[in-house]
């Protein structure tokens, strides 16, 4: 592979192949796991069928790098369009849209990704794509839109395909959930004196960021307490049987009309089977492991949190616990600055499933709180907004504005399923407040 000169972004382009191909080797192996009679199958209503998802992510790296980036004609103009963009996953009328679609066979699909894939990856090998000034190649921006887009994509399938059946699936040879553990408690606080936070970053601080993530600014926040762990399944398990589900005043109007409407009586991964509390993992149903953290929605998180006489943190409050040191410096990582690694948490598709809250003490922060990063995105109270100075980004203009709207909150962290690649201070995660489907969990702020 002929090795080109350093990106202004400081990153050697010969590696943009190499990542290109670890995601579609990654991004294949998910797609096989499932059996065939699922392709076709929308496993969350609001969501496309499994055949989009094949098709959209060498769409989008065709879409983006080579035909608007590089200026390249099409390949199968009726398919780059079909498969060029999905859907929020509240939008319903989209959702009605989409089943009306007439779509390809797989065949058809594997044919048009494979070309695909070849121009890609001819691009990312042999053009420029650093170019200054360029709308979509400064910084080689559209080339790094499209690595993590796939990215981001393939823990998005994880959720899909959490909620097919489980004979729709191929179990991993030697897939075994971690579930030894003790329960940590729930009522274990840590300090975080008064200090400032970081949110987001300087353009020229990372090779790349999304628009969102810019810019840079600084937050002054009041000393908090905040929970050294993840709310558990055994905690939330309380709240339960404490008939939580069923009592309006620890709910917002909306999201009590919500679990009133939808008939929600427990945390959507949880299923009661002969009266006993199971776990729906990826592979297997377990028995509730009572040491994991539990994943919820925003809405029953906050609920939850009524109900302890507590709340949930804020963005700013976050980072101070993640990052925040005694003195004025924030690290790169709770941990340190360390490069991200299985011994700090469950992340970059080291687990299907959690692991019990805090058994990766090298992961804590500088003050001790454990699995800010990995194990379950984390709820925070902030909606998704802007920073004052949002600019969208020119190679994918609508990723974060259209999603500015005050109904999706700013989840935090990094899940089992999230990959390394994102994982760095200024990556902001949200979804909507009643979306149940993802791996997220949330901590107590008092």
């Amino acid at each position: 592979m002929p090795s080109r000169a350093p990106t202004s972004s400081g990153v050697d382009q010969a590696l943009f192949a190499d990542w290109y191909r670890r995601n579609r080797q990654r991004s294949r192996a998910l797609f096989d796991l499932l059996t065939e009679d699922t392709y076709y199958s929308k496993p969350i209503a609001l969501r496309h069928p499994i055949v989009f998802y094949e098709g959209h992510l060498p769409a989008f790296s065709f879409n983006t790098l080579v035909k608007r980036a590089l200026g390249r004609p099409s390949i199968d103009e009726p398919l780059e369009r079909l498969f060029a963009r999905g859907i929020d996953p509240s939008d319903a009328e989209a959702a009605a849209g989409a089943a009306r679609l007439a779509w390809p066979t797989r065949d058809e699909v594997h044919a048009f990704a494979d070309e695909a894939d070849a121009q890609v990856l001819a691009a990312l090998t042999s053009d420029n794509l650093d170019r200054p000034g360029h709308p979509l190649l400064d910084r080689a921006e559209a080339a790094y839109a499209i690595l993590e887009h796939e990215a981001m994509h393939q823990e998005t399938l994880l959720y899909m395909w959490h909620r097919l059946a489980l004979d729709q699936k191929r179990r991993p040879e030697g897939y075994r959930p971690r579930v030894e553990g003790s329960v940590p408690r729930s009522d274990e606080w840590i300090e975080v004196p008064v200090g400032r936070a970081r949110l987001g970053v300087d353009r020229d601080a990372i090779p790349f960021g999304w628009d969102n993530e810019f810019p840079s600014h600084t937050v002054a926040i009041d000393a908090f307490s905040i929970a050294r762990h993840d709310i558990t399944n055994a905690a939330f398990l309380e709240f339960v049987e404490a008939g939580g589900y069923a009592n309006a005043n620890w709910w917002l109007p909306e999201d009590w009309d919500w679990i009133q409407q939808e008939h929600i009586r427990h945390p959507l991964f949880w299923e009661l089977v002969e009266n006993t509390w199971h776990w729906r993992g990826m592979f297997d149903l377990v028995p509730l492991p009572l040491s994991w953290p539990v994943y919820v929605s925003h809405a029953e998180a906050s609920a939850y949190a009524r109900w302890r006489g507590t709340r949930l943190p804020t963005e700013a409050e976050f980072q101070r616990a993640a990052y925040g040191t005694s003195d004025v410096l924030e690290r790169h990582h709770p941990w340190g600055d360390a490069p991200p690694a299985v011994r700090h948490g469950v992340f970059d598709f080291s687990s299907w499933d959690p692991q019990p809250a805090g058994s990766h003490p090298e992961g804590q922060s500088a003050w001790g709180i454990d699995d800010l990063i990995g194990n379950g995105w984390e709820w925070t109270s902030t909606p998704f907004l802007p920073f004052a100075g949002f600019r969208a980004m020119a190679s994918y203009p609508e990723y974060s504005a259209d999603f500015f709207d005050g109904e999706h909150a700013v989840m935090k962290g990094a899940s089992p399923a999230t990959a390394q690649e994102l994982i760095r201070p200024s990556f902001r995660n949200w979804f909507r407040r009643h979306y149940p489907y993802v791996y997220a969990t949330f901590r107590l702020v008092q």
